[in-house]
């Protein structure tokens, strides 16, 4: 489990098929800190730890299935590209964001950009099978960062970025036609659930 609070901002170092696609991430973490096995959600996706720098740099590599590529932006994955980072949930951490399971469902795209003040408001469309789960003052998690949603308009909804987010993660990178991770919020889906089976 995670929270959505970013911890890092890695790189994408190398990306190769074998098999499932491996990727080799920079990092500032420290690698001997990593276990083999461990959980990392990379721009909100979490991928398991299959190799990491150990005794040579601060890196590690994660793989990721047919079925990853296909609900998720990891096709877009090239060296150079910049990917938000959190380690996995410890009991006793803060929770600061909101619960965050690391399984996308979906991708929003990016539809319009405009700076208020010092923030930036973005709007976003989600799949039409995704936005009922999208509600005004409630959260997602796009690209692995804790949002609060603004207001939503059908399938579109509207996201207020501070400056300090966007200097903390790639959310400084943005640009209108970017295709982003969408994680909707586990309790809206569960409220959606129980009012299928209720109704």
């Amino acid at each position: 489990m995670f929270t959505g609070i970013i911890t890092d901002i890695g790189e994408i170092k190398d990306t190769r098929q074998e098999g499932d696609l491996r990727v080799r991430i920079g990092t500032r973490y420290d690698s001997a800190t990593i276990d083999l096995g461990a959980s990392i959600a990379c721009d909100g996706v979490c991928l398991t730890v299959v190799d990491c720098g150990a005794n040579d740099g601060h890196w590690f590599d994660v793989q990721a299935s047919a079925e990853t590529l296909s609900k998720t932006n990891l096709d877009t994955w090239i060296a150079g590209k910049r990917v938000n980072l959190e380690r996995a949930l410890r009991v006793g951490d803060e929770l600061g964001g909101h619960i965050v399971s690391g399984h996308v469902d979906g991708i929003a795209e990016i539809t319009d950009i405009r700076d208020e003040g010092d923030s930036t408001r973005v709007t976003l469309k989600a799949p039409e099978t995704l936005a009922r789960f999208v509600a005004p003052k409630g959260s997602v998690a796009l690209n692995g960062t804790s949002l609060t949603v603004n207001e939503v308009d059908g399938a579109s909804f509207g996201i207020n970025f501070i400056a300090h987010t966007k200097s903390v993660t790639t959310w400084g990178d943005m640009k209108v036609g970017d295709r982003v991770n969408l994680e909707i919020d586990t309790l809206a889906r569960y409220v959606a659930r129980l009012a299928e089976v209720a109704g």
